[in-house]
Order: C-alpha cells, then structure tokens, then sequence
C-alpha cells in the first residue's frame, strides 16, 4: 500500500516547514534511507529521508513553499506509475456502534519528530486530563523514541479539550494528539486513536491514467523553483556552510538573477560574480569588541588537561554556543559552531559542543548549516581581523600581553544591539573565569 510522506516537526515550536529542494522527483526509485528533501525550520536545514521504499509517485508541495507540519507532501508506491487514492474521509467511512463525540475546537498538539528516522511516538503518560488549565511551557505528556524519553510542552495556554490518544499507544509523527481551546470545554473528550485507525479501510493503489484528472497529476522531472519570501535565501545546508567558510554571500545570486534554491555547484558561479563595492556593502556588518586577562583560563587549562586531553578549539566553541544559545533563548534546537585556526588552515564542525564534557566534546561529520563562527587567532602577531560582513555570527580571539581579545561580527540588524552586547560580555567572562561554564 503507498506510504504518504508528511511534513515532519523538526523543533518543537514549528508550525511550518519551508521546502528548500526536492532530491526526487516523480517516478524516481526510493529505499529507504535515502534523502528525498532538504527543509528548513526556524533557521536550520535538515535533510529528510525516506521511510519506505518503493517509487516517489505525486509530490504534491513544491520547492519554496511554506507547508504546515503534518501536511501531506509525497506519496511513495509500490509500484512505478502509480498514485497514491486521495481519500476523504466522512464520518459514515468509520463504521462504529456509537455516535462519535464532536471534535473541539482549539490549537491543535502533534506528535513531534524527536528523531529524524522517527516514523511514531510511543505515548508514555500524559501529565494533564481533559478539562484541566494549562499554560504554554507546561509539560503536557512524555513521549518515547529511540530509547529515550522527553518532555513534551504544551505551547499553547488554555483548556485541555481533547485528548486523541492514550498512554502506552504509538502515534504516528504528525498525527494530532490532543486539543487546547482558549475557554473552558463544556464536555471535555478522551479518544481512543487506535480504534479510528483499525476502522480505516486501506488506501488502494491505482494505475495512473490520463483519463482521470483526480489520479493523474502530470509533474514535471522538478518542481520548479520559487522565489523566497522576504529576504531569505534558499540554499542546501552544505552549501550554506561552504559559502560562510569562504565569506561568500549567497544573496550576491540572488541580486545577479540566479534561480534558487542554490547548492554547492553555484558557489562557482558565486565566486564569477563581480563584487559591487559601496560603502554600504563595506558597512553592511556590526561588531562588538572585549579584553579580558587571559590567566584565568590558563589556570583552568592547566586543571582540565591534568584530566585528560583537551582542545582549546573544541573548549571555545563550548562557550560560544553556550553562549549564544542563552542570548537567543534557543535551548531546545540544535546549534553548531565552525570552527577555524586560519593560519593552520584547520577548520572543524561541532555540534552541541555546550551539552557534551568540556573533554569529551567530538567533531562532527553533518553537513549542518553553522550557527556561530569560531576563529583562534592566538599564538600569532595577528590581533585583529575583519573578515567581511558574515552569514552567521563570528566570533575571533587573539592574544597579546597576557589578554584575550574578543571581537564579535554579524550582518548588521541580524542581532539587537542587547543581543549582541550580552553574547560578547559572557563570551570574556567564561573566558576570564571559566569555572562560570561548569556551573
């Protein structure tokens, strides 16, 4: 039977999922494992796999467009040239001995994509009932994937009106769980998700066929690009990192009228197109600088390495995204730091650096879009360093006469001036007293 491919939750506040590019396209052979998307959430691009196998038969979202979590966005078949039925569902679909009670109205709880090969939720408890107040970051239920076991909030204030599942089920990802209404519910309701699904009769498969407009949607090999809303720009994740490594500004293709979404093959043409100086351009980033006494660390360095190994790089993107995970008040999405010894020409991704052991933190090999910048300038004449105006924040460090000298980089009005300052000032105060990041 075809498998519908659903707009996954990728953070726990998302509503919506931008579609970057599709890596399939109609008829293409699928396994499972394989990339069939890119998408972006709440600045963060992910890749999405397949998980089912068989041909990618309707896609029915196209690149460029904002799609609301749960939504159906692909269907995958088991045979070439098919087409996932369309059902819609009516209540005399579901036979039942029983009246069902009406459904309520409100803001809608899915279940969240914990795990990008997470196809369910097993349901472990619900901490409210029907009928109880709740408030935004209220912990509504806890649900279990791979083996561990999270807190889901409720994000919304309000009523507990329904509640769609029962703890001990498995949930499909996107499926809605329950119901928070902003008035009280005269008569809360508690269903049961299970019995809905077995009275569901299976989804047929048929040849598509050019006589019947509601099987046969004809699509082109790809979807056809589309211009992004506002200013943002549509690109791969690795190409979003390749073009902040070499300080290349992916909007320059978009000024030059280039199609997007871009990947790593137009960061050639990138490097083609003529750079237009202005004194606009050359003012188009703020910075931030500090100086702090360097002993502090030292002593802490002396310390941690009579424990194990460790590397100055890996210990200062710790603090950088700490650092920018506390400013931003971003602490459930992921967060990556590149970081770079430009005279050694060494460079390496951490991701998560400030949840791991300051000697236990490991590169690692995603192509994750960076959200923070790192450069160790220490050990060098070199005391300052203006890159350019980035993609992401930057932070450098030099040393001289026994101080750290910090300077922060960023596209001017992507951070408020608070933002910026407060990253700086705790940035030199791990650094001046580091023993301020372990507590």
């Amino acid at each position: 039977m075809p498998h519908e491919v659903i707009m996954p939750a990728l953070g726990m506040a998302q509503e919506t999922g931008l579609i970057l590019a599709w890596r399939k396209a109609p008829g293409d052979a699928v396994k499972i494992g394989d990339v069939l998307m890119e998408v972006e959430t709440d600045k963060a691009a992910m890749e999405v796999e397949a998980q089912a196998e068989g041909y990618l038969a309707d896609i029915r979202a196209r690149e460029g467009e904002n799609v609301p979590v749960g939504n159906v966005i692909a269907v995958i078949a088991d045979e070439p040239g098919a087409v996932a039925a369309r059902e819609e569902a009516t209540p005399a679909d579901a036979p039942s001995d029983e009246q069902p009670p009406a459904q309520q109205d409100g803001n809608e709880v899915i279940m969240p994509a914990l795990g990008m090969a997470q196809d369910t939720g097993l349901l472990v408890a619900w901490h409210k009932q029907p009928g109880d107040a709740v408030a935004a970051d209220d912990v509504l239920l806890e649900v279990e994937t791979d083996k561990s076991v999270m807190e889901v909030q409720a994000g919304h204030e309000g009523y507990v009106a329904e509640l769609r599942a029962e703890a001990g089920e498995n949930v499909p990802v996107g499926d809605v769980i329950a119901v928070i209404s902003a008035e009280k519910p005269e008569v809360p309701v508690k269903r049961n998700t299970s019995k809905k699904k077995d009275a569901k009769p299976e989804q047929q498969v048929t040849p598509a066929s050019p006589k019947n407009p509601e099987t046969s949607r004809p699509a082109p090999k790809r979807a056809a690009s589309q211009p992004p809303t506002g200013d943002r720009i549509l690109a791969s994740p690795k190409a979003k990192r390749l073009a902040a490594e070499r300080g290349l500004d992916l909007a320059r293709l978009a000024t030059d009228g280039h199609r997007q979404p871009y990947h790593v093959a137009d960061l050639d043409r990138l490097s083609a197109v003529p750079a237009q100086p202005s004194t606009a351009t050359a003012n188009a980033f703020d910075h931030v600088e500090a100086r702090v006494d360097r002993s502090g660390y030292d002593a802490f360095r002396l310390w941690l390495a009579g424990e194990s190994q460790i590397d100055d790089l890996a210990v200062w993107s710790a603090f950088a995204i700490a650092t920018l995970r506390a400013a931003i008040q971003s602490e459930s999405r992921r967060m990556v730091a590149q970081a770079h010894r430009p005279l050694r020409r060494q460079s390496v991704r951490f991701c998560d650096p400030d949840l791991s052991g300051l000697s236990a933190i490991e590169a690692s090999q995603d192509d994750l879009a960076p959200d923070l910048i790192l450069r160790d300038l220490t050990g060098s004449a070199v005391t300052k360093a203006h890159f350019g105006a980035p993609a992401v924040p930057a932070i450098s460090i030099s040393d001289s006469n026994g101080t750290f000298e910090i300077i922060l980089e960023f596209p001017a009005g992507m951070l408020e001036p608070e933002t910026a300052l407060a990253i700086v000032h705790e940035m030199a105060a791990r650094l001046e007293e580091p023993l301020r990041h372990l507590l």
